[in-house]
């Protein structure tokens, strides 16, 4: 033992210099208590100048340290933190399950960039990453561990309103009722209630369950879709659901359906009317608790999927027809979206030829920047029985045929350039939609809702426009 060392012992134990010897009479002693204490101030500014969040525990996950950062971020004062349990302050989703340090502390591995939420002490939830490394002294035996954490609330928010802005990409619409559409999905989306949208062929109805997804607390989770009017039933049974090993001749290997891949994400049900009955039992039980049974296995299996069901039929009729179960239309529809057809929206014409215009012409690298008025003029005239997607179509088969910078009639489809003529020539001061909607009542035997499919609209709007022209 040093001399230095020596007269630090019996120093600390009488309180009292030693045999008249003081810090100034043994050579040097001074010096080093001085810079020791200096050494320890400079680190306590260093640690208290760090931006993140940063604590110290020992191996019983005690805190021992707290800067001026951890302070700010969860509201606990070092008096207050120091010598608690970190799940005392912290309070995480994961403090009993997955924690960070204590995974740190058992395994002796550090953990980078780990997201969980806390609860503050005024109890705001407050997201923050985690990065954990061991603490060790001069002899590498551990002593604990730290942990570094790093408030991303405003990286959060930032996050989400470009995600927003992103899932908003695909939408151009001046349309009021558009709009308002638009302006109730973040909350539709924060709500993670299940979700049936409304609206004919090519309305963009998948694209607003993306949209959804995207604007939803499950963003980063999976989202998976399926069009059940695609397979038949009792393959439609096995997408959905899966199949176990041996459940049939061909069935060589386990395999996963869409409820376990959708789990902890969003699974769209699209043309969900076409639903064969028997499958429309099975998801009735999973929509109401969760529960789903693969093919051909002993034991159900559970799913965290939100549902968002699409269709172009109206499914109130179709409960009229026993050909959909009321039960399961009132599981899937907790908030309704419909979304009108291209012809009842003309004022968005205009704006989606414009972006049309540029999609395109990234895609075929043509310089073509617009089209005629009589184009325009014959658009707005065709009845769009594709919609949106329809127009993309239309355009995008002028631009193969353009070899100009304008769209001009004539690089048109031959039959969209009849309709809109058609329609041109039906568009009389009088009555336009009327004689259009008695002209599709006819060809279709007076059956609304095939009359309806028709002219790319709801049955129920073909309902009120009958009753508004007097055509009930």
């Amino acid at each position: 033992m040093s001399m230095s060392t020596e007269v630090n012992s019996l120093c600390t134990q009488s309180g009292e210099p030693c045999d008249g010897l003081s810090n100034a009479s043994v050579p040097g002693l001074y010096e080093q208590g001085e810079r020791h204490r200096v050494d320890e101030k400079l680190a306590q500014i260093i640690f208290d100048s760090i931006s993140d969040g940063v604590f110290t525990v020992d191996g019983e996950c005690i805190i021992t340290s707290f800067n001026s950062a951890a302070e700010r971020i969860t509201g606990f004062s070092a008096r207050e933190a120091v010598g608690k349990h970190c799940f005392e302050i912290f309070r995480t989703e994961v403090c009993h399950k997955r924690c960070a340090l204590r995974d740190t502390l058992n395994h002796q591995d550090a953990v980078e960039n780990a997201r969980v939420t806390i609860i503050t002490q005024q109890g705001r939830e407050v997201p923050i990453s985690v990065t954990t490394t061991i603490l060790r002294d001069d002899s590498r035996r551990v002593i604990g561990a730290v942990e570094f954490f790093r408030d991303l609330t405003d990286e959060e928010h930032l996050r989400r309103a470009l995600h927003e802005a992103k899932s908003l990409e695909g939408i151009v619409s001046v349309s009021p009722e558009m709009r308002r559409i638009m302006n109730t999905l973040p909350s539709i989306a924060e709500s993670e209630c299940n979700v049936l949208i409304q609206g004919p062929s090519g309305s963009g109805k998948e694209l607003f369950a993306h949209m959804i997804h995207n604007m939803s607390p499950r963003r980063y989770g999976p989202y998976v879709k399926i069009n059940c009017s695609a397979l038949p039933a009792t393959l439609l049974e096995s997408e959905l659901f899966g199949y176990v090993k041996g459940a049939f001749t061909d069935a060589k290997r386990d395999k996963p359906g869409r409820f376990y891949l959708a789990n902890g994400g969003t699974l769209l049900l699209d043309e969900i009317g076409e639903m064969d009955a028997s499958l429309q039992v099975k998801l009735l039980r999973v929509l109401n608790d969760g529960e789903y049974q693969p093919l051909g296995a002993v034991k159900p299996l559970h799913t965290d999927a939100r549902i968002i069901a699409a269709t172009n039929a109206d499914l109130k009729a179709a409960i009229g027809e026993k050909r959909f179960r009321e039960d399961l239309l009132y599981r899937i529809n907790v908030v309704t979206i419909d979304l009108p057809p291209l012809r009842e929206r003309l004022e968005d014409l205009p704006f989606l030829l414009d972006f049309f215009l540029q999609k395109l012409g990234h895609k075929f690298r043509k310089p073509i920047h617009r089209v005629s008025p009589e184009v325009l003029a014959l658009l707005r005239n065709y009845p769009f029985p594709g919609n949106v997607r329809e127009l993309e179509n239309i355009i995008e088969h002028a631009f193969v045929m353009s070899q100009d910078e304008e769209i001009r009639l004539e690089h048109l489809p031959a039959d969209v350039v009849s309709g809109g003529s058609m329609a041109g020539r039906a568009a009389l001061p009088e009555n336009s939609e009327r004689s259009m909607i008695v002209e599709s009542l006819r060809r279709n035997g007076g059956n609304r809702s095939r009359a309806a499919r028709e002219l790319g609209m709801h049955r129920s709007t073909l309902w009120r426009k009958l009753k508004v022209l007097g055509l009930e």
